[in-house]
C-alpha cells in the first residue's frame, strides 16, 4: 500500500480490485460483500484517499449529501431534541461515505420553499423530514416529485405508502398512565402543545386509550396547552394547572421540555416532586438527569434512530425499494425520582 493514494485508480491497484468495485464499496452499495466493503475503507483511511466529490457526481449523478431543513421558529437554532438528532443523522451518514447539509428556514420563510429549493437544486440525493404535521406538505411535494425520502414520524391517515421510522408514543403514554395509576393517582394533569403534529395526537391518544381500558369514573385529566415555542405561554399554561383550587396529583408531559418547566414551576409554586406532584416526560433529553430530582421519562433513542433513518435513507436512494420501508421502535421507561405514590389527602 503506497504511504498516500490520490486517484481511486491507484486505490484499487494497491488493493488487487476493479475500479468499478471500489468505488460501489466507497459508495456502500449493498452488493459487494461487506468484508470487501470494510476492507476498502480500511485501505483509504490509512492510505489518507479522500474520493473527488465532483468526479465522483458526473459519473454517478449524485452529489453524496442527504438535506435537512432546520426551521428557526425559537430562540435557538437546535434544541436539545435536533441536536441529538442531527448528531445521530450526520454519524449514520459519514459511516456511508455520505454527508449532511443543513438548510435552514427563517421565521418568515415557509420550510417548503426551503425544502424545494435544496431538492431543485440538486445538493441533495434525498432529504429526511423530521416532526410531520396532520397534513404535511411536504410529503406530499416530494411524493409529487418523486424524491428519496424517509420521514421521522408518521401521518395521522395517509392515502400513500412512504419510507418512515416512528417511536412508538401511544404506548408509552398508555404505560406511563398504568404506572401512576396502579400508585394511587386518580387526578391528572397533560401538558401538550397546540400545533398540529402528529406525534401530539398520537401520544394523547394513548394516554386516553388507557384512560378508557380503566373503566373507571374516578379518573380526571386536566390538559394544558401552548404554543411550542412561547416559553410565556407555556409557563402561564402550567401555572393554571398548578395553581388550581384542585390541582392533578400527576401530570405526563408531551416531551422533556414541558416535563421540566412543570418541575420548575412546581418548585417555584412551593411543591415537592415527587411527594405533591409526579411528573413523566418523553425523550430523554440529556437535562432530564440533572434537574433535580431526576426526570422520569421515556428514552426514544434519538440518536440512534436518526442513525437508522441515515441508513435507511441510503438505501431508498441506491436501490429504490419497492416496498416502504417502515420501523416503529418502542421506548424504554427511564424511572428516576419524578414519580411516586399519589399524596395522601388530608381531612
Amino acid at each position: 500500500m503506497p504511504a498516500r493514494v490520490t486517484t481511486l485508480k491507484e486505490l484499487a491497484a494497491s488493493l488487487g480490485l476493479s475500479i468499478t468495485t471500489v468505488s460501489r464499496a466507497l459508495a456502500g452499495h449493498q452488493q459487494i460483500a461487506l468484508k470487501t466493503r470494510e476492507r476498502v475503507a480500511r485501505a483509504a483511511r490509512q492510505a489518507g484517499y479522500v474520493p473527488n466529490t465532483a468526479a465522483r457526481a458526473l459519473v454517478s449523478g449524485r452529489s453524496g449529501f442527504v438535506g435537512l431543513v432546520l426551521p428557526i421558529r425559537g430562540p435557538n437554532l437546535v434544541d436539545s431534541f435536533l441536536g441529538e438528532f442531527v448528531t445521530g443523522l450526520g454519524e449514520g451518514l459519514v459511516s456511508h461515505g455520505a454527508d449532511l447539509i443543513l438548510a435552514t428556514a427563517a421565521q418568515d420563510q415557509a420550510e417548503l420553499d426551503v425544502l424545494r429549493h435544496v431538492v431543485e437544486s440538486g445538493r441533495a440525493d434525498g432529504v429526511v423530514v423530521t416532526r410531520i404535521a396532520e397534513v404535511d406538505e411536504r410529503l406530499a411535494y416530494l411524493r409529487r416529485r418523486g424524491f428519496p425520502f424517509v420521514a421521522h414520524g408518521r401521518l395521522l391517515d395517509s392515502d400513500f405508502a412512504y419510507h418512515w421510522l416512528d417511536t412508538d408514543g401511544a404506548h408509552a403514554f398508555g404505560e406511563a398512565f398504568d404506572m401512576l395509576y396502579d400508585l394511587g393517582h386518580r387526578h391528572f394533569g397533560l401538558v401538550t402543545i397546540s400545533e398540529p403534529m402528529t406525534f401530539r395526537h398520537l401520544r394523547q391518544d394513548g394516554l386516553a386509550a388507557a384512560i378508557s381500558r380503566r373503566g373507571d369514573p374516578s379518573v380526571r385529566l386536566d390538559v394544558a396547552t401552548a404554543p411550542r415555542f412561547d416559553r410565556g405561554a407555556r409557563i402561564q399554561a402550567v401555572n393554571r394547572m398548578l395553581q388550581g383550587p384542585d390541582r392533578p396529583t400527576a401530570i405526563v408531559a408531551l416531551f422533556d421540555e414541558l416535563a421540566l418547566t412543570v418541575m420548575e414551576e412546581a418548585a417555584r409554586a412551593g411543591l415537592t416532586v415527587p411527594r405533591d406532584l409526579s411528573v413523566i416526560g418523553f425523550d430523554n433529553i440529556v437535562a432530564s438527569a440533572y434537574a433535580p430530582p431526576g426526570l422520569t421519562t421515556f428514552d426514544a433513542s434519538i440518536r440512534q434512530c436518526a442513525r437508522e433513518i441515515a441508513d435507511m435513507l441510503l438505501t431508498v436512494i441506491a436501490d429504490k425499494p419497492a416496498e416502504p420501508l417502515t420501523r416503529l421502535i418502542r421506548p424504554m421507561l427511564v424511572p428516576r425520582a419524578s414519580h411516586g405514590p399519589a399524596p395522601r389527602k388530608t381531612s
